[in-house]
């Protein structure tokens, strides 16, 4: 049995990641204290709560086309998503900070810039949601870290003033874990999220609350971030359309407000941040808002245009794969895999089982080791060496969990070099291929699973994940096939597939050449008119 010292410290990957931000958490809050009771959403007290159908199941695009073609008002338009939230998200708790006043008064002068004739972007007047960690300015931003509980930003992001200065109105923010650091939803301050299909499941994470958001029509897109599955994973759940973009394509500025210092920059690689919807169209135009250079991360590169030769080309090549490491799938998830397989091939597509020379164990242990030696370095030496000491059997459960220790210039060089070439591999794997598929998760979203214990606001998960007959490692069932293109930067569509025989969305993914998202995203929708598996939860 473990000791509660050990627990803290055989806390695993997610741990490592965040290490730093643990420790300023602990400096500012007095170490280890009982957070208050969430306090999830509750409508104002008379409110409506009428539906807002059919404008809040409109896209983005067709909600701005109505915008401007005088269809709807921005302001009705913008209550309708209120009056929507206001019926559903009490029992969803998925937009967590709404300033409902201030997003009214930002439509009204939508309207009327409208009249003067001004048309600010492509989202003239549509609203849309935001993570709970990225900075918009004059709301709480809490990244789910009881420390930053009462935290407003005096600043945007610089996809938040990007959607803004295309007109989009920022109509509030949804939950996530601590941190970002789970694949479920749920925190001290605001509690958990449900998912749309079942409020009994996870609508996964940490984009949790955003997928619940979009999928329930209280918003039309959702900005979130993914470095082990994070986009993915909820648009799996929840049956959304997502991307994860290729590596450093949207700029990071204003990520973690309240716990990023201004020191060294250490954190280079993996993390991206995107969009989810419920159209690839959406998607695409939400992407093509976000992205691109931006001087205050300079790591930022361009995307490149689409190739007019792929767009005519009436075939595609597509490779797929269910079988990451003998890491288990279920039935219903191989099956759904296989049903678009052979529509795709009935289409006329190039379509074989084929996957990039991987050592997925390896994949997985310089995915662990990149975190550790890009964010767990951060931690300070002591903590550190007692986390090396005493995890080791935790992070033997799963080779995502790793800790690279004492680490020397020598071994950051080899694992840089190691992740190289994963990625050449990758990128010579689909010299052959326009995109590979694969499952997204290794099963539908499951019920919400409370963390075995909790040491310093952090979850620990001892339980095991069910895969049919079959139990895994919590982390491996949830990020065993999202984490290898998170190693290797490539961009990542998520499209609906189909269902579980218990009526549950499963995706996949759908893997594209880097900095060609937009070209990914016209495959995508080739891909997703053969599937036609999108359909929204009941009762929304």
């Amino acid at each position: 049995m473990k000791s509660p010292v050990q627990r803290g410290f055989y806390s695993g990957f997610w741990h490592a990641m965040a290490s730093v931000f643990i420790v300023i958490g602990l400096l500012s809050s007095g170490g280890c204290r009982t957070a208050p009771p969430p306090t999830p959403y509750k409508a104002p007290e008379g409110a409506s709560a009428e539906s807002g159908r059919p404008w809040v199941y409109l896209s983005a695009s067709e909600m701005a086309e109505a915008v401007r073609n005088g269809a709807v008002t921005s302001q009705a338009l913008v209550q309708a998503h209120l009056n929507q939230i206001h019926r559903y998200n009490p029992d969803l708790n998925a937009i967590v900070t709404i300033d409902e006043a201030a997003v009214l008064e930002q439509a009204r002068e939508a309207d009327e810039a409208l009249k003067r004739g001004e048309i600010r972007g492509p989202l003239h007047g549509v609203p849309v949601t935001i993570k709970d960690h990225f900075a918009v300015k004059g709301l709480r931003t809490t990244n789910g870290f009881p420390p930053l509980a009462d935290q407003i930003t005096d600043f945007d992001a610089t996809l938040v003033k990007r959607l803004k200065d295309a007109g989009a109105i920022i109509l509030g923010k949804t939950n996530m874990p601590i941190l970002a650091m789970d694949v479920q939803t749920h925190n001290p301050i605001f509690g958990q999220t449900n998912n749309p299909w079942n409020l009994t499941l996870s609508p996964g994470g940490s984009t949790g609350g955003g997928a619940a958001a979009v999928a329930a029509g209280m918003s039309p897109i959702e900005i979130g971030s993914d470095l082990g599955g994070s986009i993915r994973i909820p648009a799996h759940f929840c049956g959304l359309f997502g991307i994860k973009p290729t590596e450093n394509t949207v700029s990071s500025y204003g990520t973690f407000p309240g716990l990023a210092g201004k020191g060294p920059r250490s954190v280079r690689h993996m993390v991206t941040i995107g969009p989810l919807a419920r159209s690839i169209a959406d998607l695409k135009l939400s992407l093509s808002i976000i992205a691109g250079p931006d001087a205050n991360d300079p790591l930022t590169t361009p995307l490149l245009p689409v190739d007019p030769a792929l767009q005519q080309r009436k075939d595609l090549k597509i490779a797929w794969s269910d079988n990451f490491g003998d890491v288990p799938i279920t039935a219903d998830t191989r099956r759904v895999l296989d049903t678009l397989v052979k529509k795709l091939a009935a289409q006329g597509f190039k379509v074989e089982q084929e996957q990039p020379a991987f050592d997925f164990n390896e994949v997985w242990t310089t995915w662990g080791e990149m975190v550790d030696i890009e964010i767990g370095i951060l931690n300070p030496g002591f903590v550190r060496f007692i986390m090396y000491t005493l995890g080791g059997p935790h992070r033997s459960q799963a080779p995502l969990m790793q800790m690279v220790f004492p680490v020397s210039d020598d071994d950051r060089i080899k694992i840089l070099s190691r992740r190289d070439g994963f990625v050449g591999e990758m990128d010579r794997f689909l010299n052959d291929w326009d995109v590979f598929i694969s499952p997204v998760v290794t099963r539908p979203a499951a019920p919400h699973q409370p963390p075995d214990d909790t040491v310093f606001y952090q979850g620990l998960y001892d339980k095991r994940v069910a895969v049919d007959d079959q139990e895994l490692n919590y982390w491996m069932a949830y990020s065993a096939y999202t984490t290898p293109f998170n190693l290797t930067g490539h961009p990542v569509v998520v499209i609906p597939a189909g269902f579980s025989s218990d009526g549950l969305p499963i995706g996949i993914q759908i893997v594209g050449k880097r900095w060609r998202d937009f070209e990914l995203l016209d495959i995508a929708e080739r891909i997703n008119q053969v599937a036609g598996a999108y359909r929204g939860p009941e009762g929304y």
